[in-house]
């Protein structure tokens, strides 16, 4: 009885600590939003852009998968939406304020 106990504690810690990424499958990668705990077996978060279809697919993948068009990465919700140039440029500009004024 207490291996089942401790089995059930291992299985509720695991899920719970688990790894999270962003799923959906869609046409705008910025709507994106819903989470999902992956099962065990997955460790990494993946992005797919279709640009026949125009459609990007997110979900959760193993690391012996990833490659090619599929873009993974590893780490809770790291699969979300790009930074894009004028964003790039935002984060840079207090950085370049404090290094020219300080």
């Amino acid at each position: 009885m207490q291996l089942f106990g401790a089995l059930v504690l291992f299985m509720t810690l695991s899920t719970a600590c688990g790894l999270r990424c962003y799923t959906c499958t869609a046409t705008k990668p910025k709507s994106c939003t819903d989470t999902k705990a992956c099962p065990v077996i997955f460790n990494r978060c993946f992005s797919l852009k279709v640009d026949k279809y125009n459609i990007v697919t997110k979900g959760c993948q193993t690391s012996m998968v990833c490659g090619g068009a599929m873009d993974c990465c590893k780490g809770d919700l790291c699969n979300s939406a790009a930074l894009i140039a004028p964003s790039v440029i935002l984060l840079l500009v207090p950085s370049a304020i404090i290094t020219l004024f300080l």
